[in-house]
Parts: C-alpha cells; sequence; structure tokens
C-alpha cells in the first residue's frame, strides 16, 4: 500500500506536488468560507416570542411534491410564517422561489398554504425569481424594497441566508423552521450546506446578477397584485 502511495510522487514529482498544493489549497478556501458566513451569519431564534418586530418575513423556497405538497422542510417554514403574521410580528410575507416552469411553483404554493392558514391575502407577496437564495436576497431588497426583514429557514440553512440578506442590504433577523428532527435528509443538507457557503462568498464577491423586473414596493403595494403569472387555459395561444 506504501508502495502505491509514493508511487506517483517519484515518477512524476513536480505534478504531484502541484496536485497535493491544490488539494490542500480547495480545502483551505473551503473552511475559511464557511468559517467566515457562519461568522457573519447574524442572529437567529427558535421561538416567535423572542422575533424582534419587522417589516417583512421573507421565506425562501424549497422542494414542491409532483403532486403539488410542500416538502416537510418548506411546510415548516410557511408555518412559521404564518405564526409570525398571526403574532403581529410581521406585517407582510415574502414568500421566494422556483417557478421555473408551470408545473412547478413554490411561491404560489407557498402562498396558497398562508392564505389557507388566515394570513391575509394582501400581506402576502410572490417572488417567481428566487432560484437561489442570493437571488432571493437581492430582489427582496431591489424589486420589493425590503429593509428589515425576519428570515424563516432551517438551522443548517440560517447563517448563509442571513449573510446573504446583510449582503444584499436587508437588516435581517432569523427564525428557525426545525419543527421536527430531519434525520437523513437533514444530514444530507447539512453536508451539501459546506459547499452552498463557498457559492455563497463567491456571489457576494463578484455580485451575481439576479433576474431584474418591475418594482413592486413591499411598503405601498397589495401582495396580490405579485400573484402570478397564471397558467393561460387549455387551447389558447401564447402570443398576442
Amino acid at each position: 500500500m506504501r508502495r502505491v502511495l509514493v508511487y506517483p510522487f517519484r515518477r512524476w514529482p513536480r505534478l504531484s506536488k502541484l496536485v497535493l498544493g491544490g488539494a490542500v489549497a480547495l480545502v483551505l478556501l473551503i473552511a475559511l468560507a464557511n468559517v467566515y458566513v457562519l461568522m457573519k451569519g447574524g442572529d437567529s431564534t427558535s421561538r416567535v416570542a423572542d422575533v424582534p418586530k419587522a417589516e417583512v418575513a421573507i421565506v425562501p423556497g424549497a422542494l414542491v411534491q409532483p403532486d403539488g405538497t410542500m416538502s416537510p422542510m418548506l411546510a415548516a417554514r410557511v408555518e412559521q410564517a404564518s405564526r409570525l403574521w398571526h403574532a403581529g410580528k410581521v406585517e407582510k410575507i415574502l414568500v421566494s422561489g422556483d417557478h421555473g416552469t408551470w408545473k412547478y411553483d413554490e411561491p404560489d404554493t407557498m402562498r396558497k398554504a398562508l392564505v389557507r392558514d388566515g394570513v391575509a391575502p394582501k400581506d402576502v407577496f410572490e417572488d417567481h425569481a428566487g432560484f437561489d437564495t442570493w437571488a432571493t436576497m437581492v430582489r427582496a431588497r431591489s424589486i420589493f424594497g425590503v429593509n428589515d426583514a425576519v428570515v424563516i429557514t432551517q438551522g443548517f440553512h440560517m447563517p448563509r441566508a442571513l449573510y446573504l440578506a446583510d449582503a444584499a442590504g436587508i437588516d435581517a433577523t432569523g427564525l428557525t423552521a426545525d419543527l421536527q428532527p430531519w434525520g437523513y435528509q437533514g444530514r444530507k443538507s447539512a453536508v451539501r450546506e459546506v459547499l452552498s457557503r463557498v457559492k455563497a462568498v463567491a456571489d457576494v464577491t463578484f455580485d451575481t446578477p439576479a433576474l431584474a423586473g418591475p418594482k413592486i414596493p413591499i411598503a405601498t403595494t397589495d401582495g396580490r397584485e405579485s400573484w402570478g403569472p397564471q397558467r393561460a387555459p387549455a387551447g389558447s395561444s401564447a402570443a398576442g
């Protein structure tokens, strides 16, 4: 076994050193990015009562099942957002997620659940271009004019979400949505988060652009103006 390990260094010493050096640099880069995001991640709590009042609750999207039901993690985020609104901690709720196709619509799914739970329709805003957490935060600031917010997501995701909110110019605190143990899915998500934090630092450093669009001031607009677009009736033409 030792021969196998040392053979490349004897056969290709320069190349082996270059590869080893690159691997060490990559590990250090990942570690430093994670430490930086975790240090900059801001404050969060698991208790609605401890959340300071804010203008808006921001709910980043997550998986919607093929049958249209929310994944447990997304459902927990929406439940916490509803509790926050009913407790009078926020005035508006911004649900932001992926609506890449007519069949897959995270923000509309979240909005319907909130309205069913008694949240006033005019207080629920939809962002259909929150394709990742950075886009969600950039658009919350630039499109919806959000200044201060409570971000609602799982604990493993929270430091990155708050770091990106701050980088986008939003004064944000966090309410975690860990209403149950996540088991294997939680462990898998936590591992994936290690690389996602590296991407977050890159997005902020290089100011990755988010999709632009018309302004929808959340402070003065009825949330229903942000809903849609609705799916065209079967047989109708999308043109003209």
